[in-house]
């Protein structure tokens, strides 16, 4: 089969719609439910994980959602030329830019990345983890991995492109750079106490070995039969018409995949001390998945409390992640999440200070994710020299300061019952875990005074504004609410303890 009649079976077999495509830029959005792009169903995983396998533990869980905030970090060879979203761009690529781009490696030398500065930053932004990506769809790894590409694709060969022979690990260490970042990045987390999130994509666009899962730029002439339907579907909207049809994967070729990807994920587990999530990503399909479940069975076994993503595992996994978009309304879930949302237009790299979205932005997306149950992951990504952007770095240090005010309310807090998680647009409540405090917080200054109608103090109950020692004075009506007073010195705005929104402590409440 040819490449336009393999486009042709792939467009027929998509026929209806295809799976939502990110936009670069595109606004927030908002969903009733979890978006689409988070629970993509994967037919070929049971609904109910074997006997044999155990989720993280109910600790583990717990720890995942007292965290509340985190940067999520895009970096890899991608950042070199910065063409847009992460490695994405590599697809429409000519035959040509794909044979630069997987050449970019061997002259790649981020001088700029210092992994104690960088874990500086996000103490001080009030981040109590980071993601990072270990291995992105492209397949350069940014960790010293043992394994080795043995089959990938020459772009540019005589009459075209074709699958070649090689052995290499395609990894940083290969690099004039040669320092396992990662590792670097753990140990200096380990030492402040931020938990460790490492992003791993299932596929991999430079190993030939992968082919054609999901959106593999080297597709074969039954690559509707190795898929689901939405991978299909998937890979349409993503490829386009810029796939190349190659041979089926030999059995030796499919072994040698899952025994790569076993390999790389056992020792992002093992060389670099506790892991307290993996961000899986990607699926690798119905043929592969008694391997993978294998995989997963040992990665329990090396660390049981990891908490892993979602994607490519079903049920197997232990959180959720809404990627660009805030769930409109509190979530009746059955595992923890976390919205990850770029600071920039991407999550990688964006030179424009203009495009970052400011420090507003992200303190109300954190309590708005929190008070529906969630917690706020910002993605912001490193120059190709390993820093980050002024801009970025201001929004989200002062967004740490406004945390070291209003902390409380956000971290280790859980959501109120039902639908009392807010009041309007302009009010957001969390409560303490033990239930003896309730947190109003409003995001727009109300004036002299403040009416709840959901939030009814015990008779006795102090009420103050967190960043603030004066107990404010309040009356309840059962018409109206619990309405609190002001003071006088605070309408001025350099009086208040900070900006952007500001968290009531109501203790004791009775709901």
């Amino acid at each position: 089969m040819n490449r336009r009649d393999f486009i042709a079976t792939v467009a027929a077999t998509a026929a209806a719609t295809a799976l939502p495509v990110t936009t670069h830029g595109q606004e927030q959005q908002t969903y009733h439910g979890f978006p689409p792009s988070v629970l993509v169903p994967d037919s070929y995983v049971e609904s109910t994980p074997i006997a044999e396998y155990h989720p993280a533990s109910a600790a583990a869980y717990e720890a995942f959602q007292d965290m509340k905030f985190g940067i999520r970090i895009h970096w890899g060879i991608y950042s070199i030329w910065h063409r847009g979203a992460e490695s994405w761009p590599y697809l429409p690529m000519s035959f040509e830019d794909r044979q630069s781009y997987n050449d970019l490696y061997k002259t790649w030398n981020p001088a700029g990345f210092d992994a104690s500065a960088w874990m500086d930053a996000f103490n001080e932004s009030g981040m109590k983890m980071f993601a990072f990506t270990s291995k992105h769809h492209e397949g350069f790894s940014m960790f010293d991995t043992k394994t080795r590409v043995k089959s990938r694709a020459n772009w540019t060969a005589p009459g075209g492109p074709r699958l070649e022979s090689c052995d290499l690990a395609y990894s940083i260490m290969e690099t004039p750079f040669r320092r396992d970042i990662v590792k670097e990045l753990c140990d200096a987390a380990h030492k402040r106490d931020i938990k460790i999130d490492l992003y791993f994509s299932h596929p991999d666009w430079y190993d030939a070995d992968f082919r054609p899962y999901v959106a593999h730029p080297l597709q074969i002439t039954d690559s509707a039969e190795w898929m689901t339907p939405n991978d299909v579907k998937f890979s349409k909207a993503r490829i386009g018409d810029h796939a190349i049809v190659v041979p089926d994967p030999t059995e030796a070729e499919v072994k040698r995949t899952m025994e790569r990807h076993r390999a790389q994920l056992l020792e992002l587990l093992t060389n670099y001390g506790k892991i307290d999530m993996l961000c899986l990503d990607m699926w690798l399909g119905p043929r592969v998945w008694p391997e993978l479940r294998k995989t997963l069975l040992m990665m329990r076994q090396l660390q049981p409390d990891v908490m892993l993503r979602n994607r490519g595992i079903g049920n197997y996994g232990d959180y959720y992640t809404p990627e660009r978009v805030v769930p409109g309304s509190k979530q009746a879930s059955d595992k923890p999440w976390f919205s990850i949302y770029p600071l920039g237009t991407d999550f990688s790299y964006d030179p424009e200070a203009a495009n970052y979205k400011g420090t507003k932005w992200i303190v109300h997306n954190l309590v708005d994710t929190a008070a529906k149950g969630g917690g706020f992951m910002v993605g912001v990504g490193p120059s190709s020299h390993g820093e980050f952007h002024p801009a970025a770095l201001r929004q989200m240090k002062a967004t740490g300061a406004w945390l070291k005010v209003n902390g409380e309310a956000i971290y280790a807090t859980r959501p109120r019952a039902g639908t009392l998680w807010s009041e309007g647009d302009a009010v957001r409540y969390t409560r303490s875990k033990d239930g003896r405090s309730v947190y109003a917080i409003l995001t727009e200054w109300p004036g002299s005074q403040a009416t709840l109608t959901t939030a009814r103090p015990r008779e006795g109950s102090k009420i103050t504004l967190l960043g603030s020692k004066q107990n404010l004075a309040w009356k309840f009506d059962s018409a109206r609410g619990t309405t609190i007073t002001l003071p006088e010195n605070l309408q001025q705005a350099s009086n208040r303890p900070c900006d952007y929104a500001w968290s009531l402590k109501i203790e004791p409440a009775e709901s």
